[in-house]
């Protein structure tokens, strides 16, 4: 089966078409994107713009199109927090749905962590134990942790790259209070969150996930994407910490030209950094590992386990059962 999946994140429009079959992991056949920056179309009152719905429309009309043109049998379409934060979201959600035919799916900010947890302890499986596993989007962060497919905890909080960039950013590059003082707001604001998450334990593998981490990575020093989704990837708190020293004098243009940083995300890889080293300095994690797989992959595994015909009423049942591992969890349910 060939398979759409389009992603509407805070900053782009991404379709990912994948090669599905019964059993088998997703095989990625290929991607496009649409740079947006929806969350920077916000208007004062909490709107999404005229002028942003109209650059959404067109977006998802033409992955659509594209994703005919592909051959996918079905199209998976769905919306994070620029979208879902929208005063006006069911207006632009309406327009979308009249204008292209594709429905999109707007998910929560728990729905979000728990499908990227899906799909990080898949891809390491069960011998990585506790996970604990983080993505930075460009509207809010998300995080969990837990020995199961479905995390004990699960929290999403509005600390995206884009959304600090936008609400404590005044110059370009910022100025050192600017820096001084985000770092100070952002270790008050996950101190709470890193002590649930925390509450059952240390994790034994700490993850992150998503763009603005991959690309802290590679500029600390990890392995290009040349290397192949399986080279291990790793972003160190020292690191990161010289990293923040070196980029968050830099302005935005400057910051476009590193290795692996696209130009399109350029203006929001300090407020990425910032973030990063907040959520490390509150877990107390010396390190994360990167891993390939996130959101979208979230999203097809639990369409796929719905395919494969798993009965969700009847595993939720077995995995409260005594000695069981829970390890079917919730996410054989389905996608609508």
């Amino acid at each position: 089966m060939r398979l759409g999946v389009l992603d509407v994140g805070s900053n782009t429009v991404h379709l990912l078409v994948v090669d599905a079959h019964r059993g088998a992991h997703p095989t990625p056949m290929s991607s496009e994107k649409t740079v947006l920056r929806l969350a920077e179309q916000l208007t004062p009152s909490g709107e999404l713009s005229r002028t942003g719905a109209d650059q959404l429309v067109r977006a998802v009309a033409a992955m659509k199109a594209a994703a005919l043109d592909q051959g996918c049998e079905d199209l998976m379409a769905f919306a994070t927090s620029a979208v879902r934060e929208a005063a006006n979201a069911s207006d632009v959600l309406g327009r979308v749905r009249s204008e292209t035919g594709v429905d999109l799916r707007v998910l929560s900010g728990e729905d979000e962590a728990r499908l990227t947890f899906l799909a990080v302890r898949r891809w390491y499986g069960w011998s990585a134990g506790r996970l604990l596993c983080l993505d930075i989007g460009g509207g809010s962060l998300e995080l969990a942790a837990g020995r199961d497919e479905d995390p004990d905890e699960a929290f999403s909080v509005p600390l995206g790259a884009g959304r600090l960039t936008r609400t404590r950013f005044h110059n370009d590059p910022p100025s050192r209070q600017e820096i001084r003082e985000t770092s100070d707001w952002l270790a008050d604001q996950l101190a709470p969150v890193a002590e649930k998450l925390l509450h059952d334990g240390e994790p034994d593998r700490a993850v992150a996930t998503s763009k603005t981490f991959r690309s802290l990575a590679r500029l600390t020093g990890a392995a290009p994407s040349s290397a192949g989704p399986r080279a291990t990837r790793v972003l160190t708190h020292a690191g990161l910490r010289q990293l923040i020293a070196f980029v968050s004098r830099m302005p935005s243009a400057d910051l476009a030209e590193l290795e692996g940083v696209s130009s399109g995300r350029a203006h929001q890889l300090v407020a990425g950094a910032l973030v990063a080293e907040a959520a490390m300095r509150a877990l107390s994690l010396p390190q994360l590992e990167i891993c390939p797989w996130a959101l979208r992959e979230g999203v097809i595994l639990r369409r796929l386990d719905h395919t494969n015909g798993s009965d969700p009423a009847a595993e939720g049942e077995r995995a409260q059962q005594p000695g069981s591992t829970g390890r079917t969890g919730q996410h054989g349910a389905r996608w609508s």
